[in-house]
């Protein structure tokens, strides 16, 4: 089934303590549908400058993804820099330049407004909201935030979450969010604010799945060697959506199936700088790491 993603195209400049990458290809919407690739053919809403490199989105075309809802604007694609340290937690954001995004207006074709499943990458919940909106079809919707709308922007975040079926967002947010340090606690009171559904994650501590008499916990994929956190929570939300968009449901199991797509996904994507490793993968080496991981989790 049809899956929709609504979000960011960018370059990224990342430094790690081993190498860095100048102007690589990233962006919020672009590690989501590379990683939701292996399982559906996703729809892509963003937005992009004039130095945007037709060859990127003919790659993403490749993979099966529909980018016609990628709109080229004047002047410069969304860039942004960062750096981390050698604990890999700690990361430090050298800029952020909004660029052709500081004014994006999506448009969702009309060849997309019946997509039943949506994602609304992380972006201005007002910018998601009008988004969704245009979305007659959707019958599961998630969203991705982060401390700065809380911030800045809560009451339209607040708003948003009344019109959407899932919020994906880490432990630090859910305590920002709801004031409350118990995170089961936080997640409750994140559900009371409308979500069907929460997605805690907590890094390389796995993550939490909790609602609608669902709770369930997944530890992550021991990898050995990371090489770039960057896009790991994209990734992990692209499988996640991927596997629900091809199973077309959203019961309890496959939602649970679900979640160790999503950690598998977000593993490939830690291995490399960009998509470098991900963009590499295909269901079989997903499968093989996706048995890997219910080993571990079986008893």
């Amino acid at each position: 089934m049809s899956l929709l993603v609504i979000g960011t195209l960018a370059y990224d400049t990342v430094e790690t303590a081993h190498a860095s990458r100048d102007r690589a290809l990233g962006g919020s919407a672009v590690y989501f549908a590379v990683a939701a690739a292996t399982s559906c053919q996703p729809r892509l809403v963003g937005v992009v400058g004039d130095d945007f490199q037709q060859e990127h989105l003919d790659d993403l075309t490749s993979r099966g993804v529909d980018c016609s809802g990628v709109e080229r604007a004047e002047g410069k694609t969304f860039a942004w820099g960062g750096r981390y340290e050698p604990d890999w937690n700690t990361r430090h954001t050298t800029f952020t330049d909004l660029n052709v995004f500081e004014h994006f207006d999506p448009k969702v074709p009309e060849s997309f407004t019946d997509s039943p499943f949506v994602f609304l990458a992380n972006a201005h919940p007002a910018i998601q909201l009008k988004g969704l909106k245009q979305v007659t079809g959707k019958r599961f919707a998630v969203a991705d935030t982060m401390n700065l709308w809380i911030d800045i922007a809560r009451d339209e975040l607040v708003e948003l979450l009344g019109h959407v079926d899932g919020l994906i967002l880490n432990d630090e947010e859910a305590r920002m969010l709801t004031g409350l340090d118990n995170l089961h606690l936080a997640a409750e009171k994140v559900l009371e604010m409308g979500p069907r559904y929460v997605i805690l994650k907590k890094g390389e501590h796995g993550a939490f799945l909790l609602g609608e008499g669902l709770h369930f916990a997944l530890p992550a994929f021991p990898v050995t060697e990371v090489v770039d956190p960057t896009g790991a929570g994209d990734s992990f939300a692209g499988g996640f959506m991927g596997a629900i968009a091809q199973a077309d449901s959203i019961d309890h199991d496959v939602l649970k199936r679900a979640m160790l797509h999503g950690t598998v996904t977000a593993s490939f994507c830690v291995q490399g700088f960009s998509i470098e490793d991900l963009g590499q993968r295909g269901a079989d080496d997903l499968q093989a790491r996706y048995e890997q991981l219910r080993s571990i989790c079986t008893v």
